[in-house]
């Protein structure tokens, strides 16, 4: 399930619409994927449903048997044992972010206030992640998430059919740093869940520490970087594209041995990144979209097409009608056709 940052409602809406639900659960029949990032959605009037209905969410998810429900760690979600561990409890964030409004009001950053908040939380990058990104924390949500990564529910990676399914991508030179890059997808995951495993068993107190591989934001280090939150894009000298960890990576770089399905990504962005990569359609938020790569030759379109090297699922929950987005069938590495039954299935 690519991306849940909607409300509950929304994310169950989507799964009844397919036919996954029965009785307010997942059919016995399916197995899903969530693709990561299940925290931070809406405008700040939703901040408080925004926050409550992700601990739902995960919850919900986390209460079916771990070989029926995989769940992918993103970004926001490890924001809440990375960047925002520092907050001991809602008080001390609550104050962090009005704050952090005061110092970006309407999108508009205000020089002078931005510089103070930074001065006083410089375990984030500036007051816009705060304001605009990471605005639906609880320390609830902390426990919850540690939780899960030290009962190995939150994963960095699943391998299905020879796909693998990551956040956000992984490049040779990303496998590079822990270990030799895989020769399939299987033990592509294998590499990336050990590597996250070895990190949850040392890990004490403070922030979740996983560099090389992932840079949370801070003051000293920019905005987050690497397998987490990368994007692909057309390469430049833009200093995004230095690393690892990147903010930005030229998708030639993946392993061409397996493909890969990743969130974190909706369709305008990507058409923004991708520039001449992508075909002539207009952005379109509810679709899952492809990239294929021969040698060094990169299209970027809609669809799923079999000899894909990524597939986009992150088809942005929480900017359309439920009935209108689509899901990725893992078995046939195709659309998901609503009530249809099958085996397995993710966004």
């Amino acid at each position: 399930m690519g991306d849940p940052q909607a409300p509950f409602e929304t994310v169950r809406g989507v799964l009844d619409h397919h036919g996954l639900l029965e009785h307010g659960r997942l059919r016995a029949d399916v197995q899903l994927v969530s693709m990561g990032d299940h925290f931070d959605w809406g405008p700040p009037s939703d901040r408080k449903r925004a926050t409550d209905d992700a601990i739902a969410l995960v919850k919900w998810l986390a209460s079916h048997p771990p070989e029926q429900v995989i769940m992918l760690a993103g970004n926001h979600d490890l924001a809440r044992v990375g960047e925002l561990y520092p907050f001991a409890d809602d008080a001390a964030f609550e104050a962090a972010w009005a704050m952090a409004m005061g110092a970006y009001q309407d999108g508009k950053p205000d020089p002078e206030a931005s510089r103070r908040f930074v001065e006083r939380y410089p375990h984030v990058p500036d007051a816009e992640c705060l304001a605009r990104d990471f605005s639906c924390y609880s320390a609830a949500q902390r426990e919850l998430v540690t939780g899960l990564l030290r009962s190995g529910r939150l994963v960095l990676a699943h391998a299905h059919a020879g796909l693998l399914l990551v956040h956000a991508g992984v490049t040779e030179e990303d496998f590079a740093l822990v270990g030799a890059v895989p020769r399939d997808a299987q033990e592509a995951a294998a590499s990336l869940n050990a590597f996250l495993r070895q990190r949850v068993q040392a890990w004490k107190e403070g922030p979740l520490a996983l560099t090389p591989l992932h840079q949370p934001g801070s003051l000293t280090g920019g905005v987050a970087r690497g397998v987490l939150f990368h994007r692909p894009a057309v390469p430049s000298a833009d200093p995004q594209f230095h690393g690892p960890p990147r903010r930005r990576f030229d998708p030639r770089g993946l392993p061409a041995a397996f493909p890969q399905a990743i969130g974190h990504i909706r369709d305008k962005k990507c058409r923004e990144l991708l520039g001449d990569w992508a075909d002539a359609e207009p952005a379109e938020d509810g679709v899952l979209r492809a990239l294929q790569i021969d040698g060094e030759q990169v299209r970027y379109a809609r669809g799923t097409p079999a000899d894909a090297r990524l597939y986009f699922l992150d088809a942005g929950m929480n900017h359309g009608p439920a009935a209108g987005y689509q899901l990725f069938d893992l078995d046939r590495r195709e659309l998901l056709q609503p009530t249809s039954k099958v085996a397995i299935s993710g966004t």
